[in-house]
């Protein structure tokens, strides 16, 4: 696979893993039989933008025959590469079983390893199979074309499966987000480009459109597992009904606005969200840090003089920080910094696509549990609870 701008290898997505697959399994339908044993055999199909693609068909065994031995169903496998992007799916196999339907149409279904809807606000109603629109655009295609060319006035059904994805796809997002069962056959462009950021971005909105779709006005963000298990352990808060933020909250605030939330409160550690009050709207490391330096400047705002100031410059983590703190200091510190979360939150949110909608952030400690809240905490906490 060609390499982009950045030498990094492209690959192609479990939706085209799908498409070329059916559209093996059908060439071989309607030519009644397989590529011979041992033969070289690749499938060239259609990407979304027209560009043709080629790529390698693992194996293929024809499932049922008539009663002259024709064939009238066919399974195909293709294996996913992921290029220099590699992620939960990389090297899954793809399956497409292709049977003849004596109707003019095009069925798709998923099987063993592709997961189920259960919850509205994602690309496909509850109950069908976790095949997003365009994947089954480009397996529609692809078919009509195929049947076209060979003079077949029916249609097909097509069955895809991927062989141990329901154990994969617990590793993934799908559980939170209310597929279950299996994997998502993804994919919008049919090439996989090594941007895992965009990925989890795309997520992020996936997971705020499924909670606004269940009903909810305002949302509950963590960054990672941290805050997931805080929420869980001190309020009773599951991770399912929460979104899982990562390092993104200045996409967190624009996805939830541009989705029409009326609030969004985060929920994390110190240790992530003390960078918020510097602006930083990236908490990954990369992009800044200053977590010490965030905490003294929060220190001399409160009155706490430079020698104490300077202490907690020479601490490795937010939590020694607090550590060297006395109460009185460590609440007046904390209320100086909760006062600038809250103002860089709601100067991202005042800038995004729904000027009005509330922004919050509750701190906590591994020592101190809960250190507080932002000015509407206390609002968007309740209100994130509701459904």
């Amino acid at each position: 696979m060609e390499k982009n701008k950045a030498g990094l290898r492209r690959g192609w997505t479990t939706g085209t893993c799908a498409q070329a697959a059916a559209a093996a399994a059908a060439q071989a339908l309607l030519a009644g039989s397989l590529p011979r044993e041992g033969a070289d055999w690749t499938v060239t199909v259609h990407l979304p933008n027209g560009q043709p693609f080629t790529l390698p068909v693992q194996s293929g065994k024809i499932e049922k025959r008539d009663s002259q031995g024709r064939p009238l169903a066919v399974t195909c496998k293709v294996k996913k590469d992921s290029g220099d992007d590699p992620d939960v799916t990389d090297g899954v196999t793809v399956c497409a079983t292709v049977s003849f339907f004596s109707e003019d149409r095009i069925e798709i279904d998923g099987g063993q390893g592709v997961g189920r809807v259960t919850k509205p606000g994602l690309a496909q109603p509850v109950g069908s199979a976790a095949i997003n629109p365009v994947p089954r655009q480009m397996i529609q295609k692809e078919l009509v074309r195929l049947k076209e060319a060979a003079g077949w006035e029916g249609g097909f059904q097509v069955l895809v499966e991927i062989p141990g994805g329901e154990q994969l796809a617990q590793r993934t997002f799908n559980p939170r987000i209310g597929i279950v069962g299996g994997l998502s056959v993804l994919g919008t462009s049919g090439i996989v480009e090594p941007m895992s950021e965009k990925a989890l971005i795309d997520t992020i909105e996936v997971e705020i459109k499924v909670k606004l779709a269940e009903g909810r006005r305002c949302l509950i963000a963590a960054p990672g597992n941290y805050g997931l298990d805080f929420l869980r352990d001190r309020w009773g808060i599951l991770a399912r009904d929460t979104v899982k933020c990562s390092n993104y909250i200045g996409e967190t605030i624009d996805l939830a606005a541009e989705h029409g939330a009326e609030g969004l409160l985060f929920v994390g550690h110190i240790g992530k969200l003390v960078k918020i009050a510097g602006g930083i709207m990236n908490t990954h490391s990369r992009w800044g840090d200053c977590r010490m330096e965030l905490l003294a400047s929060s220190a001399l705002r409160a009155g706490l003089s430079g020698e104490r100031a300077a202490a907690l410059l020479c601490c490795n983590t937010t939590e020694d920080a607090l550590q060297i703190l006395t109460e009185k200091e460590r609440r007046k510190v904390l209320d100086c910094l909760l006062e600038k979360i809250h103002t860089h939150l709601n100067i991202r949110a005042q800038s995004s696509a729904q000027r009005d909608m509330k922004t919050g952030a509750v701190l906590f400690s591994n020592v101190y549990g809960v250190l507080g809240m932002t000015r509407y905490g206390e609002e968007l906490l309740a209100r994130g609870r509701e459904k």
